[in-house]
C-alpha cells in the first residue's frame, strides 16, 4: 500500500457514477488525522476500492486527473476539485454528518470525454480573438496559466447569473455632470425630436428635462389604441438613436444623455428609433465547458494546522513557511546559450536578488567568470534573509552582468536597496535577466531545480529597470531555442512548503501581534496630517496606541501610501500589524487617487490591494471607463495572474458592454506587443470573451477582420511606397483596389467608439505623405431612418506607438470632467484613438477642421504664418452672420484656454501649426501627442521651442489683444486659463498618479521617476493657490512675449516641410 495513504480509512461506498468519502470529525484526535489528507491520498484510496471491487476496466487511471475529475455538486452548481494536494478539509463544499456521526462529502468520479468538435472550434475563435493560444501554452494543469482560466470561471458566473440581458444590451451612454454655465439655457429650451416606429413617424418638441419614459409615452399616446396599458407596452420597446449603436433606456432626463448633449450643442435635432426588445442582438452565452472549481482551492492553511510540531512524520501532509528558521539560499548550476552574441564583456558574473514590489530587499552575487557559450558555478549563493519571512509576491531575480572584477565575493549582500542604486554603483552592464515566483499561485514555496530562459536587457538607461514592469516579470523568453539559459537549484523538501492565510483558523479581530512589533506607532511611519505639529503625549501601552492609531488613521487617509512606503514588509510582525489596521477600515474611507496609489508597484501586499480594489468596487461605469487605461496597465504589477483587480475588471466589463469594448482592445494590444505579459492578457481576455455574449463576439470578430485587412493593406503600401513623401498620382487608386480586394466586413463597430457603425469602403480614401504612410480611410454611414450623416473617418497607422496619443487623450478627457464639474466647458476635442496591436492603431478623423497652417497657406501663402489677421480672416469668412461669429469667438476663447492650460501641465512639445487645428465653429485643438512631459523637439539641435505653450500673435488677435491692448475677450481668456489651472492643481493628486501608473507601459517618454518631475513641476504642487495664480500668468506674458519666435518656427516648418 502507497506510504503516503493512512493506514486507517473511513469507509467508502462505490456506485458505477458517485463514490460517497466519510472523513472524520475535524476536532478528532485519531492518531491517523484523515481531515489533513490530500485529494490525491483520496484518489490512492479510490483505485484501491475500485481494484478491489473490479468497477472499473483501468483503476489505475482514477490517479490521472486528465483522465477522471473528482466533482461535487453544490447550490445547482458542479464544482471540480482541481488540485489534488489540496487537504480535503479545506473543500468549500457541502458537509453534512453521517449516520455514524462523521463528517461527510459526497465526491463523483467524471471520465473525462476527448475534446469535442465544437469545443476546437470555439477555441479557435477564442484564440483569433485574443491573439493568441492558449491552449498550446497550457500544458499542466497546475500551471498557474491552467489554474487561472479555470479559476476564473468563478467570477464571470457569478456576474453572468446577475446579469439582466435587456439592460446589457441596451446600457445608456450618460453623464452625471451638469450642464456647464453656459448651456444652462438648454434646459428651459425645447428639443425637436423625430420618433421612428416601423412606417409611423412622429415629430415632437421636447423639454430637455423630460425622460425617455415620457418620450414613449408620448409615442404611445399617438398609436391607435389597443387593451395594453402603457406599462405593459413600454417594457417590450426602448430607444434608441438613429443610425448610432447608442440606446436611450433606464429612464434619465434627456439632458443625462451623452448623444442628446452633442444634439444641443451643434443645434442638431434628436432622431430616435423605438425599437422592440424582442429585435435586439442575441447577448446569450455559450455553455461553459469547464466546471467551476472549488472555491478554496489552494493550499494556504493556518499556521496552527500546518506546524509540524508534536506531528508524527505520517501525519504532515504540508509544511508551513513559518516553521521554516533557515536562510533561502539558491544553487547556482550554471548558464548556456545556444549561439554568443556579437559583442561580449571578458568576464560576466551573476547577481541573484529577492524583490518585493519594486524594491530589492537582499541580493547575492557571483564569482565573475570569462564569458563563454557555457559557464559553470555549482555554488550556493546564501541571502540574509530567512526562509520564514518571504512574504506572498516576493520574487527570486536573476541577471547576468558584465563583470570587471575577476574572483569577486560571492557575499557581496545587501539589504533595502534598489536596482536602480545597485547600477548606479557601477555593479555591471546587466545583459540578460529572468524572475521566478518564490511563493507560487498555490501558496507553495518554489523547491528543487529550474532552468529559465533570459530575457534580453535593453540598451537604455538603466534607472528604468525599477520602474518598467515587464523588468519585474515572471514571464520567462519563449524563444528558447535562441534564448539564455539559467539553471539553478532551490532546497528540497519531503514535503510542500505551503505560506499559511493566518496563525490560526479563529480569525480574531484584535491584533495578531505580540509587543514585540517593530511597527513604529509613535515615530516616522506614523500616520498624521502633514500640517499637523507634535504634541507631548503621556505613555501609552501598547494596546492602547494600536487602539488610538486604528481610530485617528482613518482621519489621515490621504497620507496612507506614504506611511505604507515606511513599513518593513519584510518583517511578519510589523505586517500584520498593518493587516489588522487596514481591517477596520472601509474602502469609503479612502479617496479615489489614493486607491489608485495603492495599486502602484510600490504595493505588492495582496490585502493593501484588495483594499484599493474594494474603493473601486463603489466607482459606476462612466468612472471605471475613464480610468481603465491605467487599470489593465496595473494589472501587469500583480503578483499573479488571479487576482482581486482582474476578478474586480473582469466582472465589470460583463456587466457593461461600454466596458467590455474597451476592455477588449487595452487586453488585446498587449497581448500584441508586450510578451513579458502575454499570457497574463490573454487568460483573463479568454474569460471575459467567455461571458461576453454571442453579439459581442460577432461584432469582435468584425472589427479584428478588419484591423487584420488593413494592416496588410499598410504593409503593402510602405513596400510599393518606400520614399517618405513622393507618392504618384495612381496611389490613390492603387490604395482602392488594395482596399476593394482585401475582405472587410460588410459593417462593423468602429475600435475607438463602438457607438458608430461603418459600412463599406468609399472612395475618397488616401496615402497620407509621411514617412509612416498612413492610409486616411472613408467608410460609408450605416442607413438608418435618420438624414444621412457624414461618411466615417478614419486614420490607420501602422509603426507608430498610439498608447502615448491615448493617454494624453484620456488625460485630457479627465481634464475635461474636471472641469466640468465646476461649471467650466472649454470645448475640448478629445477625438478618438486606439491602439489596436503592436505599433497598429486607428484615429478618429475630426469633420469640418483644418490645420492652422491650412488656414494661414490661405492667406498668404508660406508668408501668412507673419500675417496676424490670417485666422480672423478665416472665421469671419466661416461665419459671416453676427450671432455665428460671436458663437466661434466663444468657442475660440474657450478652447484656446483649455487647450493652452492642459498642454503645459502635460509638457507637450513639438506644437507646430500642422498639428494644431480649427474646426469652422471656431473650436481650436490639438492632435498628435508624440513629445510629452517636457521632452521637446530640435532641429540641427536648437531647440524649437522657447515658450511654454502655443499662444501666438494671431490667437491673440482674434481675441482683440493687439500690441498689448486691452481687450475683454482676453481677459476673460486669462481668467479661464486661471480658473482652469487652479481646478487641475486641486486634482494634482489624481493627475499625477494616473500618469505614474502609465510608467508600467515603457513609452519612451514616460519610462522613468524624472518624467514625472515635470508634472508635478507644472502644477506647482509645493506652492500655495497665490503663488500657482501668478506662475501662470507669468507663462501667459511669456507667451506673448515670445510669440514671434513660435511664428518663425512656423514660417520655417512650413518652408523645410519638418514634421
Amino acid at each position: 500500500m502507497n506510504k503516503n495513504v493512512p493506514q486507517s480509512w473511513p469507509n467508502l461506498s462505490l456506485t458505477p457514477t458517485r463514490m460517497q468519502v466519510e472523513i472524520i470529525n475535524f476536532c478528532t484526535t485519531n492518531s491517523t488525522n484523515h481531515s489533513q489528507c490530500s485529494v490525491h491520498q483520496l484518489r490512492v484510496r479510490l483505485c484501491m476500492v475500485a481494484q478491489e471491487n473490479n468497477r472499473l476496466s483501468e483503476p489505475f487511471a482514477l490517479l490521472d486527473p486528465e483522465r477522471y475529475s473528482l466533482l461535487y455538486h453544490k447550490e445547482e452548481e458542479w464544482y471540480e476539485i482541481y488540485d489534488d494536494y489540496q487537504v480535503l478539509k479545506t473543500l468549500d463544499a457541502p458537509w453534512f454528518k453521517g449516520v455514524d456521526g462523521l463528517q461527510t462529502v459526497c465526491v463523483t468520479v467524471l471520465a473525462q470525454k476527448t475534446t469535442s468538435k465544437e469545443r476546437i472550434h470555439f477555441q479557435g475563435i477564442l484564440n483569433e480573438l485574443t491573439g493568441y493560444d492558449l491552449d498550446s501554452s497550457d500544458t499542466n494543469r497546475l500551471s498557474e496559466l491552467g489554474y487561472t482560466r479555470r479559476k476564473f470561471a468563478t467570477p464571470r458566473r457569478e456576474e453572468l447569473k446577475k446579469r439582466d440581458p435587456i439592460a446589457y444590451a441596451t446600457e445608456p451612454w450618460i453623464t452625471s455632470t451638469v450642464l456647464p454655465n453656459d448651456q444652462q439655457g438648454y434646459l428651459h429650451s425645447k428639443l425637436s425630436v423625430t420618433l421612428y416606429y416601423n412606417s409611423s413617424v412622429l415629430s415632437i418638441k421636447a423639454d430637455v428635462t423630460h425622460t425617455t419614459s415620457d418620450l414613449l409615452k408620448i409615442f404611445w399616446e399617438s398609436l391607435p389604441k389597443e387593451d395594453l396599458s402603457f406599462e405593459g407596452w413600454s417594457v417590450d420597446y426602448v430607444l434608441k438613436v438613429c443610425g448610432r449603436e447608442e440606446f436611450l433606456s433606464e429612464d434619465f432626463q434627456l439632458s443625462d444623455y451623452l448623444w442628446v448633449r452633442h444634439c444641443l450643442e451643434n443645434m442638431l435635432e434628436l432622431h430616435l428609433s423605438v425599437v422592440a426588445v424582442s429585435s435586439l442582438p442575441d447577448n446569450t452565452v455559450g455553455r461553459e465547458y469547464w466546471p467551476l472549481v472549488d472555491s478554496l482551492t489552494g493550499l494556504s492553511s493556518s499556521h496552527k494546522e500546518l506546524s509540524i510540531k508534536e506531528k508524527k512524520v505520517e501525519d504532515i501532509v504540508m509544511i508551513s513557511l513559518w516553521d521554516c528558521e533557515r536562510k533561502f539560499r539558491v544553487k547556482l548550476l550554471g548558464f548556456d546559450i545556444p549561439e554568443l552574441p556579437s559583442k561580449v564583456p571578458p568576464l560576466v558574473q551573476v547577481e541573484a536578488t529577492i524583490i518585493y514590489g519594486r524594491k530589492t530587499v537582499s541580493s547575492v552575487c557571483s564569482t565573475s567568470k570569462e564569458f563563454t557559450d557555457e559557464v559553470l558555478w555549482n555554488t550556493w549563493l546564501e541571502f540574509d534573509i530567512l526562509i520564514r519571512d518571504i512574504p506572498h509576491g516576493a520574487k527570486l531575480g536573476l541577471t547576468i552582468n558584465a563583470s570587471t572584477v575577476e574572483g569577486m565575493s560571492t557575499k557581496d549582500t545587501k539589504s533595502n536597496s534598489s536596482k536602480a542604486s545597485d547600477y548606479q554603483k557601477g555593479k555591471g552592464q546587466v545583459l540578460y535577466f529572468v524572475n521566478l515566483q518564490l511563493i507560487d499561485h498555490r501558496s507553495l514555496l518554489s523547491q528543487g531545480p529550474h532552468t529559465l530562459h533570459m530575457w534580453t536587457f535593453p540598451e537604455w538607461d538603466e534607472e528604468a529597470f525599477t520602474f518598467e514592469a515587464e523588468k519585474l516579470s515572471t514571464a520567462t523568453n519563449p524563444d528558447v531555442a535562441k534564448a539564455m539559459a539559467i539553471t539553478f537549484m532551490l532546497d528540497r523538501y519531503s514535503f510542500p512548503i505551503v505560506l499559511p492565510h493566518a496563525k490560526s483558523s479563529s480569525g480574531s479581530g484584535t491584533s495578531p501581534i505580540s509587543d514585540s512589533s517593530s511597527l513604529d506607532l509613535t515615530g516616522e511611519s506614523r500616520l498624521s496630517s502633514p500640517s499637523s505639529e507634535a504634541s507631548p503625549t503621556t505613555p501609552f501601552t501598547r494596546t492602547d496606541c494600536l487602539r488610538r492609531f486604528k481610530e485617528e488613521s482613518v482621519h489621515y487617509a490621504s497620507n496612507l501610501p506614504h506611511f505604507l512606503r515606511t513599513i518593513d514588509w519584510m518583517m511578519p510582525t510589523a505586517v500584520q500589524d498593518v493587516h489588522w489596521l487596514l481591517s477596520h477600515w472601509g474602502p469609503e474611507d479612502i479617496e479615489l487617487s489614493v486607491a489608485l496609489e495603492l495599486l502602484s508597484v510600490d504595493f505588492a501586499d495582496l490585502k493593501v490591494r484588495r483594499l484599493a480594489v474594494q474603493r473601486l468596487e463603489i466607482l459606476s461605469n462612466d468612472e471605471v471607463l475613464k480610468y481603465l487605461l491605467q487599470l489593465v496597465q496595473t494589472l501587469k504589477v500583480e503578483p499573479y495572474h488571479d487576482n482581486c483587480l482582474a476578478r474586480f475588471l473582469l466582472k465589470r466589463a460583463l456587466r457593461s458592454k461600454r466596458i467590455g469594448h474597451f476592455f477588449f482592445w487595452y487586453l488585446r494590444s498587449e497581448v500584441a506587443g508586450c510578451p513579458f505579459f502575454r499570457q497574463r492578457m490573454a487568460v483573463i481576455l479568454e474569460a471575459y470573451l467567455l461571458g461576453c455574449g454571442e453579439a459581442m463576439l460577432t461584432e469582435f470578430q468584425s472589427q479584428v477582420q478588419v484591423v487584420t485587412c488593413l494592416h496588410d493593406v499598410a504593409l503593402t503600401v510602405k513596400v510599393l511606397y518606400p520614399d517618405r513623401t513622393d507618392l504618384p498620382s495612381t496611389a490613390p487608386q492603387k490604395l482602392q483596389e488594395l482596399l476593394e480586394e482585401c475582405n472587410l466586413p460588410s459593417d462593423f463597430q468602429v475600435p475607438f467608439d463602438p457607438r458608430v457603425r461603418a459600412g463599406s469602403i468609399i472612395v475618397n480614401c488616401k496615402v497620407m505623405a509621411s514617412k509612416k504612410k498612413p492610409l486616411w480611410l472613408e467608410f460609408s454611414c450605416v442607413q438608418s431612418e435618420a438624414p444621412a450623416s457624414p461618411p466615417v473617418g478614419i486614420i490607420f497607422k501602422h509603426g507608430d506607438d498610439l498608447r502615448q496619443d491615448m493617454l494624453i487623450i484620456q488625460t485630457l478627457m479627465v481634464m475635461d470632467s474636471i472641469w466640468k464639474e465646476i461649471g467650466l466647458d472649454l470645448n475640448l476635442v478629445p477625438y478618438g484613438c486606439i491602439s489596436t496591436g503592436h505599433n497598429i492603431g486607428m484615429i478618429e478623423i475630426v469633420r469640418n477642421a483644418i490645420t492652422i497652417a491650412s488656414v494661414q497657406r490661405s492667406q498668404g501663402g508660406v508668408a501668412g504664418a507673419f500675417k496676424n489677421n490670417a485666422l480672423y480672416d478665416w472665421l469671419q469668412r466661416k461665419c459671416p452672420f453676427q450671432e455665428k461669429h460671436f458663437q466661434s469667438m466663444e468657442k475660440f476663447v474657450n478652447s484656446c484656454a483649455g487647450y493652452c492650460v492642459a498642454t503645459y501641465v502635460l509638457g507637450i512639445g513639438d506644437r507646430h501649426n500642422d498639428n494644431i487645428m480649427i474646426t469652422e465653429q471656431g473650436n481650436l485643438f490639438h492632435i498628435d501627442f508624440g513629445h510629452i512631459l517636457g521632452n521637446t523637439k530640435s532641429f540641427l539641435g536648437v531647440n524649437r521651442e522657447r515658450v511654454p505653450f502655443v499662444l501666438t500673435p494671431d490667437f491673440l488677435y482674434v481675441m482683440g489683444r493687439v500690441k498689448g491692448r486691452p481687450s475683454l475677450y482676453f481677459q476673460r481668456f486669462r481668467d479661464t486659463c486661471i480658473n482652469a489651472y487652479l481646478s487641475l492643481r486641486a486634482q494634482s493628486r489624481l493627475l499625477v498618479t494616473l500618469f505614474s501608473l502609465m510608467l508600467l507601459t515603457g513609452i519612451p517618454e514616460l519610462s522613468m521617476s524624472q518624467d514625472m518631475l515635470y508634472l508635478r513641476t507644472a502644477l506647482q504642487q509645493d506652492q500655495g493657490e497665490e503663488e500657482a495664480r501668478n506662475h501662470f500668468l507669468q507663462q501667459i506674458a511669456l507667451c506673448e512675449q515670445k510669440g514671434w519666435t513660435v511664428q518663425a518656427n512656423w514660417w520655417f516648418h512650413m518652408m523645410a516641410g519638418i514634421k
